[in-house]
């Protein structure tokens, strides 16, 4: 029988890019939303991701399992068509531009490299591969690259589009609380559906799923990018990404990342910890932080001549990781949604996870 309320509640636990994601497609299914979260941004760890659409596996994912990948694949493309229509307006943040990947063996010699290829090149806009993209972009010769391809993909200045977002939310009446809800969220859900109204619980909490969904397969994947001034005073202005995937078989930090961060800025990466909490990392009191401009400067060499960020020269973030696939999926015999466990690629997969999350939604309530 379904509810005879005239408007069904939602609850979402996490103002992340998943959480308030979720909220607007929930407010769009006709819902009355509230988003309850201990931070909001820039405080949170969407803020600080590099946020360039990658078709999955990503470069810095830890994503292998199959059914997993599966569905990342459906609902990444989602999101880059989104992502599209939301680059026509300046206010997100949203910009489509030009990515470079870039590899040191021909990419059929990589089964997965060349599947992957294979399967996302008619997707998106723009795609080529052609192997005078390690020429035409000025990469060090000694890099010994031997293929590559290019497309245009969503880059989303987290800062401008975090704010977007919470400001789509608060337009649309979400009713926003910033407040830590702690312990299991099963052993409270009829506490929590009593004091808000609410009808469904949508878990969007990320690494707090440790604690609220009981979830110990959930660990960090600590995160740095290196800010750098792109405003073309000392070199000739980066206007695309490029790339390079590192050996997932060993444990050396060697992987590419270079992202042009609105109009000025450029972000430089990458590195991969499993495990490690702390965020108190930078340019000075740690190696593998130096050693990300290091390995950029050293990939691309007009990048020698640019100027570390004074204001930020560190973003530093925890990826909210699960050992064997995201978690989005409804809890048996309960009002509580899942929807987390994203690792490096909750901007790119947000909008088709959040689509399914309200579907899901509109299921359980009409059950």
């Amino acid at each position: 029988m379904s509810n005879s309320k005239k408007h069904p509640q939602a609850l979402v636990i996490g103002a992340g890019v998943n959480g308030l994601t979720s909220a607007l497609c929930l407010d769009k299914e006709g819902f009355k939303v509230t988003v309850v979260a201990e931070n909001l941004a820039p405080n949170i760890t969407s803020v600080v991701a590099g946020a360039l659409w990658e078709y999955p596996p990503a470069v810095c994912g830890h994503h292998r399992n199959e059914k997993s990948l599966d569905r990342s694949k459906e609902w990444c493309i989602t999101s880059y068509n989104i992502f599209a229509q939301l680059a026509s307006k300046t206010e997100t943040g949203v910009r489509m531009r030009p990515v470079v990947f870039f590899f040191k063996r021909p990419i059929e010699d990589n089964e997965r490299e060349y599947n992957k290829m294979l399967e996302f090149r008619s997707k998106v806009q723009g795609f080529e591969r052609n192997s005078n993209l390690i020429s035409e972009n000025h990469i060090n010769t000694n890099q010994e690259l031997k293929d590559a391809y290019t497309f245009i993909a969503p880059m989303v200045d987290t800062n401008m589009y975090m704010n977007w977002l919470l400001q789509q939310a608060t337009n649309s009446g979400i009713h926003i609380i910033q407040r830590k809800i702690s312990g299991s969220l099963l052993n409270q859900e009829q506490d929590l559906k009593a004091e808000f109204g609410t009808d469904v619980i949508i878990n969007c909490s990320a690494l707090g799923s440790i604690e609220l969904a009981e979830d110990n397969t959930m660990y960090p994947i600590r995160g740095a990018l290196v800010q750098v001034e792109n405003d073309g005073k000392t070199m000739a202005p980066v206007l695309k990404s490029y790339c390079m995937s590192f050996d997932s078989s060993t444990s050396d930090q060697d992987m590419i990342y270079i992202i042009p961060r609105g109009d000025d800025r450029l972000l430089l990466g990458g590195l991969v910890e499993p495990d490690e909490w702390n965020t108190d990392i930078n340019l000075n009191n740690y190696q593998p932080v130096r050693d990300i401009l290091e390995r950029c400067i050293d990939f691309l060499p007009i990048l020698e001549d640019a100027n570390v960020d004074k204001q930020e020269p560190v973003k530093v973030g925890l990826r909210p990781s699960r050992k064997e696939n995201i978690r989005l999926e409804a809890e048996p015999n309960s009002s509580i949604i899942h929807n987390y466990g994203h690792g490096g690629s909750g901007v790119t997969l947000s909008w088709g996870c959040a689509i399914e999350v309200a579907a899901l939604a509109k299921t359980k309530y009409h059950s």
